[in-house]
Parts: C-alpha cells; structure tokens; sequence
C-alpha cells in the first residue's frame, strides 16, 4: 500500500516537473519520490530497483546544486541520497562503493558543518555519515579504522545529547553509538573496556524505556545490551 502511494505522488511530482522543466522545487518533489519509492523497496529486500530510485533522486540533485552550490538544502540533499546509495550498496555487499558513497556524504555534511558550526542538523549529518563508514569500515575487517570512526560519531552523539537530554532520538543515538564502539572493542579483546560501552548504552536504553515502555525498538535494544554483557562475562 505503501509503495502503490508513493508511486502515485511520484507520477504526479513528476507531471508537474515536466510541465515547468526550471521549477527547481517541483524537481526537487521529484527527488524526494524517488527517495520514498526506494525506502520502501529497500525495505522489501527489492536492493536493486532501490538502488536505481536512489540514483535518480542523486541526478537531478546533482542538477540542482550544480545550479545553487549555495544553497545548503540542497546541499544536505545531496548528502542524504549519497548515504542511500551507500546504504544499499552496503547491502548488495559492494563495500568498496558503500564506502565511496558513504565518504561522499561525510565530505558535504564537513562543509556544512563548517560553514555554520552551531546547525545541530549538520552536525547529526556528520553523524550519520561517520557511522556509515564505520560500518563499512567493520564489513572490510578493517577494525582499528572502523573503531576510529564510531568514536568519531560517538563524540558529535554525545555533544548532541548533551545539547537537547530531552530529545529522546538523540539519547538514543548515543546509546547505540557506545554499543557499536563496544562492539569493535569486543572484537579486539578489549573486553573490560566493551563491558563499560555496553553498559552505558544499555543505561541510556533504560532511562527511554522508563519514558516509554511499549517502545518495541527500545525492548530490542535492551535485549541486545543484556545478550552483549551476557557474553562478556
């Protein structure tokens, strides 16, 4: 149903983009049906179609901050559909161009970070793109480089939760952030040092689950951290 509803705006972004070729916004409607087809098509195991949304959505952004390099919102788009295609990429087990994309993302989100420091929005950018190459970086059994980067992501997720405690998103970023450093030290024999990260990640779980108790992703995670310490011990 889904996926029949974002077809349908996707046929009527694209009408009107094609009615008025220099609107740059309707182009821009376009891109982000792209985008909503390809979520839900990756989230169907539909990799490849996916891929090919998220590579449309990335042209015609391409198009449009060629056109305005000073438009930051276009800017940040381009950085999202690159995380995409690094997403998929990192599915279809392609992890040389996950990770090219992925560093794509990474360099626009540092501009804009730089360009205005203060944008908590850019900074959960970087964010995202940190753990992305992390991630790939761990797929690679590159673990002293993947380590790095989610120390890198752990760092900008703490500032973050500091910034807004009460932005439960964010409290939840820096909790997975610790599980996924943890997980790495794990993996060197670090163990005493995985045991305190799972920890702290499982106690910023706990606080969000006291806040909201039917949460299933929170009751996931919490199952996670427990089974992690389990085999620490």
């Amino acid at each position: 149903a889904a996926l029949d509803a974002y077809k349908a705006a996707f046929a009527i972004a694209e009408r009107l983009a094609k009615a008025d070729p220099g609107n740059a916004e309707w182009q821009r409607d376009v891109s982000v049906s792209h985008d909503r087809v390809g979520d839900v098509l990756r989230g169907q195991g539909n990799l490849d179609v996916a891929l090919g949304a998220f590579n449309a959505s990335l042209a015609i952004r391409e198009r449009l901050a060629n056109t305005d390099p000073g438009n930051m919102g276009w800017q940040r788009d381009l950085s999202i559909s690159h995380n995409k295609i690094g997403g998929v990429l990192r599915d279809l087990g392609n992890l040389p161009a996950a990770l090219d994309a992925y560093k794509a993302a990474f360099a626009i989100d540092e501009r804009l970070a730089k360009a205005d420091p203060g944008n908590a929005r850019w900074q959960r950018d970087r964010f995202t793109s940190y753990t992305g190459i992390g991630d790939v970086l761990r797929g690679q059994s590159n673990l002293p480089a993947a380590l790095d980067a989610f120390n890198a992501s752990l760092a900008i997720a703490d500032r973050l939760a500091k910034i807004d405690p009460g932005n439960a998103g964010w409290q939840r970023d820096l909790a997975v952030s610790h599980g996924r450093v943890a997980s790495i030290q794990a993996q060197q024999g670090a163990r005493a040092e995985a045991k305190a990260n799972y920890e702290k990640a499982r106690a910023i779980i706990t606080e969000l689950k006291s806040r909201s108790p039917d949460n299933a992703t929170l009751q996931k995670d919490l199952a996670l951290y427990d089974a992690r310490l389990k085999a620490l011990e």
